[in-house]
């Protein structure tokens, strides 16, 4: 590979903050508004003109409720969705027999929301700004470099948080990473996509009322004939017909999301196998061809599907959805056994209930496991090996590739920055690195904000 070597510069120190947040998805959100709750400066960057990240692409956000549908994820997060019910943004949490639970939300309205919110607290934000390089003092960082078109400034932060879902911070500070499964394959993306026009009604009743041609993976027929907002996953027959009558599918479910509005659905069916999140070009590879794959899935939802006989085509959410990265390798790495098993620690920081959801990286299919009840997540999963005043957020935190399918959904990531926030504010308020902190104290402070921190207190 042929190379070019830069000529040395001098970048300018344009912030420096108490906490800064690198990242405005659901995590970074959680954590900006968690630092900042005591008056501490916080500053929060994202690369997008917009807060929400895969809040705003049309998914549902899964998981706030267990498997026994008892709420498990409250404190900031409930608040942001309270937010968002007081303007008719949101649904309630309603239980969902394959995702635990269910809540809807406009992702227009999401953005706005967590602006406000953020602004109210305090927390600078700033759009339009990508992260280029970290800032490192020994093993310590120190900040980040950043790029925009105004070009190169340096912020300092006395506590860095990497919200970025792909541990964009953390990989070039020199945190050990995983990416995939043991062959390295990742969950493939799917870019989301709305249609208006679709009678969910007469959806929802043919799969109550003709279970026998319309089959729900796990989801009763009972159940659809209870709710109007839900998500359909299955009908596979109908794709196997669809394919035998000569239509190209990229997947083996049909997976469609009821909205807010009257009539609108949101499809989660297009797939690519082998994109690299972190990879520009095979990104655009995985745009590209995700974006070919809806006239088909249009097609087959609205000749093989009930209800979507005068569906019509609205819009492509703004970017792919990625559901897996790179993982950093922390002080603790989370596994299979730790969710299945419903395993309890004693540095907990929040409460999972969602399966193992797999998307397998290698054919068109899906794994689900369940563990019966909910698992707990260690702080020690926050925090990196090897650099010091860094902590992580989101489903890039330590875990392993079975793992990280259970704890990605949005409410955990949520949870999962609160906890992250509110370690930075007790470090910086007692002048300790993250991984020095009191855990009692971590843990308390969660408590009293209403969040749950052991699976044992729910029942």
């Amino acid at each position: 590979m042929k190379t070019i070597q830069e000529p040395a510069r001098t970048t300018p120190v344009t912030r420096e903050v108490d906490v800064l947040v690198v990242g405005g998805g659901p995590s970074g959100i959680m954590a900006a508004l968690a630092a900042a709750e005591e008056g501490l400066s916080v500053m929060l960057i994202e690369s997008r003109s917009h807060l929400g990240g895969n809040l705003t692409i049309g998914l549902p956000v899964l998981g706030f409720l267990d498997q026994h549908t008892r709420p498990i994820i409250a404190g900031l997060p409930q608040k942001f969705i309270d937010r968002l019910r007081l303007i008719g943004s949101a649904s309630e949490h309603r239980p969902c027999p394959l995702h635990m639970s269910l809540t809807l939300v406009d992702p227009e309205a999401v953005k706005t929301v967590a602006m406000e919110m953020l602004l109210e607290r305090g927390v600078e934000i700033r759009f339009y700004t990508w992260f280029a390089s970290p800032i490192m003092a020994g093993d310590r960082l120190r900040g980040i470099i950043t790029e925009s078109k105004a070009g190169r400034e340096a912020i300092l932060g006395r506590v860095i948080i990497d919200c970025t879902g792909d541990a964009d911070v953390a990989w070039r500070a020199g945190v050990p990473c995983e990416k995939g499964d043991s062959q390295g394959g990742m969950q493939p993306p799917t870019l989301m996509f709305c249609l208006a026009g679709v009678d969910t009604d007469q959806l929802r009743m043919s799969l109550c009322n003709e279970p026998q041609n319309y089959i729900a993976d796990i989801i009763p027929p009972e159940y659809f004939g209870r709710n109007r907002q839900f998500i359909v996953v299955g009908l596979r027959q109908l794709i196997r017909q669809a394919r035998a009558d000569g239509l190209r599918l990229p997947t083996e479910r049909t997976i469609v999301i009821t909205g807010l509005r009257p009539g609108e659905v949101w499809v989660n069916m297009t797939r690519v196998k082998g994109v690299d999140g972190t990879d520009p070009s095979s990104l655009t590879s995985g745009e590209i061809e995700t974006r070919r794959q809806i006239e088909n899935i249009t097609k087959f939802l609205i000749r093989y599907v009930p209800g979507f006989g005068s569906a019509q085509f609205i819009r492509t959410a703004p970017f792919l959805g990625i559901r897996e990265t790179r993982r950093i390798v922390g002080q603790y790495v989370m596994t299979r056994e730790d969710i299945l098993e419903c395993r309890r620690f004693t540095d907990a920081i929040a409460v999972g209930s969602y399966p193992v959801d797999l998307h397998r990286p290698h054919d068109n299919d899906c794994t689900l496991e369940y563990c019966g009840d909910s698992y707990e997540i260690p702080y020690r999963s926050l925090l990196p090996q090897g650099v010091s005043y860094l902590l992580i957020a989101g489903r890039c935190i330590s875990t392993t590739h079975e793992a990280m399918a259970a704890i990605r959904v949005m409410s955990t990531c949520m949870a999962l920055g609160e906890a992250a926030g509110r370690a930075a504010k007790i470090a910086v308020r007692h002048g300790l690195a993250p991984a020095d902190i009191p855990i009692a104290t971590l843990q308390q402070e969660l408590l009293c904000a209403g969040a749950f921190l052991h699976s044992g207190s729910l029942h």
